[in-house]
């Protein structure tokens, strides 16, 4: 050995990025297991390097014990101090072992004492990569496209890879081996084959940290995003706010005619984005998050379980909405409550339900009266019973407790509630059948009406055959048939014209033409054909 071994070690920590004194600690431990598998004994073998020379001693730790039982891991106190071993706070003592065992190492010997280096500066390769990526979840970084594996994509990150799990991939998105790509990191498993960085193109920190590279008041403060929700590849909406009055948040991310946003839109593939102004009032911020719907009011239904409705004209309900639902899907996820949309005419007709509803109840609790008097419907209203529903729902028991009601009359008032209960389902079951008689009625009109319709086609398509019958029934006009003449014979006329004989020639009569010669002149005129 030579001090060319820890020159060696040196430059592979460099290398890999591996601290020398985990090399060099794996060479020891190598070396020891070589040892021990040469020298085939059951004693605790340890190395040690020196860093000057390069040289390697070889040492058998053995513990100081009184009653010596196993001599290959125990040593008695009077042979330590024989050797004069110092010994360590647990009463451990090193015993160097002779050069002359160590040397008779064979080739098997260092190739187990290889592999182990191997494994022990992989191990440290492992660790030195979990360590730099575990700390830098939320952050963007850049790579190229590696290979597929069933879905997956990997990426070449350099000094290791990184994993694209199809479920963290935009649906707008295409990739071919050699692309580069951009994706936030998510996760860092670490695992028995090493940690695995996960990343993705879907996660909503993508779109924060592509804010921030584009707009330089993100990226210093001036302008802060208070949340981002989107459908990958679809739409997202972007929620901003300033710290400084003079800046505006939405204008600062747009930029000049778009240019800032839409080199965003440009990374995510065409995503739509909607930015839209932070405000701590939910109600202005539900009606900035609706955009590009124009609101009409927003009410409080539920503050315990964060409800809100929402009241747009009729002609805005769709937009306000979104194509499948996506508007208010997004809406709701960066306000964090439940909204529910509702238009003019709804809610007008939920209104005068509403009324309609409050009218029969008070009818309702009016037609008691001559069961248990105008005092005590009086006292049940006072007390918040203003329905038969809510005397059913009380009981008895319920009833007591209202100031005035005693428990023979709240018996005497829910079983006159009983009875107003089922003169309301007879007047509801006879709504009913009348309407449905009055659907079955309108369905035999239609019925007959169709019928009718299909009567008076199937007559007029009578009409129209039997004049096409009677024009073909008649005479030809010109033709006598007394005289013989028939349709036949007007066609063979109108087949051989006059002029044109049988053999003949089109346009010439077979008698002698004076004007046809031989030749030109004066020659003789030929006799006709």
């Amino acid at each position: 050995m030579s001090n060319e071994l820890v020159q060696a070690i040196e430059q592979v920590g460099r290398e890999k990025g591996i601290d020398v004194d985990i090399i060099i600690h794996a060479v020891e431990d190598a070396y020891a297991a070589a040892a021990k598998k040469r020298l085939r004994t059951k004693e605790e073998l340890c190395a040690r390097l020196d860093r000057e020379t390069g040289s390697i001693a070889v040492y058998a730790r053995k513990k100081i014990v009184e009653d010596v039982t196993d001599p290959d891991l125990e040593i008695s106190p009077g042979d330590a101090q024989d050797l004069s071993l110092p010994a360590s706070e647990e009463g451990i003592v090193e015993i160097l072992k002779s050069r002359e065992e160590i040397s008779r190492l064979g080739r098997i010997e260092a190739q187990a004492a290889k592999q182990i280096i191997f494994q022990k500066v992989r191990e440290a390769e492992r660790d030195n990569i979990y360590r730099e990526y575990a700390g830098r979840t939320g952050e963007l970084i850049n790579g190229v496209v590696k290979r597929f594996e069933r879905g997956n994509i990997v990426v070449d990150l350099g000094r290791t890879e990184a994993l694209l799990p199809k479920k963290e991939q935009s649906k707008a998105e295409r990739y071919s081996q050699g692309d580069r790509i951009r994706a936030v990191i998510v996760d860092v498993d670490r695992n028995a084959k090493g940690p695995q960085v996960i990343v993705s193109r879907t996660d909503e920190r993508l779109l924060m940290k592509l804010f921030e590279m584009e707009v330089p008041e993100i990226y210093d403060g001036t302008v802060l995003i208070e949340r981002a929700v989107h459908d990958p590849g679809d739409r997202a909406k972007v929620a901003v706010r300033s710290k400084d009055r003079d800046v505006d948040p939405v204008g600062a991310c747009v930029g000049m005619k778009g240019s800032r946003v839409q080199s965003i839109i440009r990374e995510l593939r065409g995503e739509k984005i909607d930015i839209v102004q932070y405000s701590d009032d939910i109600n202005t911020f539900v009606t900035n998050a609706l955009n590009p719907a124009k609101i009409n009011r927003v009410q409080l239904v539920d503050s315990e379980n964060k409800g809100l409705e929402v009241v747009v004209d009729d002609e805005q309900l769709s937009l306000a909405i979104g194509k499948k639902g996506q508007n208010v899907r997004l809406a709701s996820r960066l306000v964090g409550w439940k909204i529910d949309i509702k238009s003019e005419q709804e809610k007008k007709r939920e209104v005068e339900a509403e009324m309609e509803r409050m009218a029969r109840d008070s009818r309702e609790m009016d037609m008691l009266r001559d069961e248990i008097g105008e005092k005590t419907i009086q006292k049940l209203r006072e007390g918040g019973v203003r329905s038969l529903d809510a005397v059913a729902a009380a009981g008895v028991e319920g009833l007591t407790q209202i100031p005035g009601v005693g428990p023979k009359t709240a018996e005497k008032i829910v079983a006159a509630s009983e009875v107003g209960l089922e003169r309301r389902a007879a007047a509801e079951e006879e709504a009913r059948l009348a309407a449905e008689q009055e659907a079955e009625e309108a369905a035999r009109r239609a019925a007959e009406d169709a019928a009718a319709v299909e009567a008076a086609a199937a007559a007029e398509m009578q009409t129209d055959e039997g004049g096409d019958q009677a024009v073909d029934s008649e005479e030809t006009p010109g033709l006598d048939p007394e005289a013989g003449e028939s349709p036949l014979g007007a066609a063979d006329d109108a087949a051989n014209p006059p002029g044109v004989g049988d053999g003949g020639t089109p346009g010439h009569d077979m008698t002698e033409d004076p004007n046809l010669t031989d030749g030109e002149g004066d020659a003789e005129p030929r006799e006709g054909v």
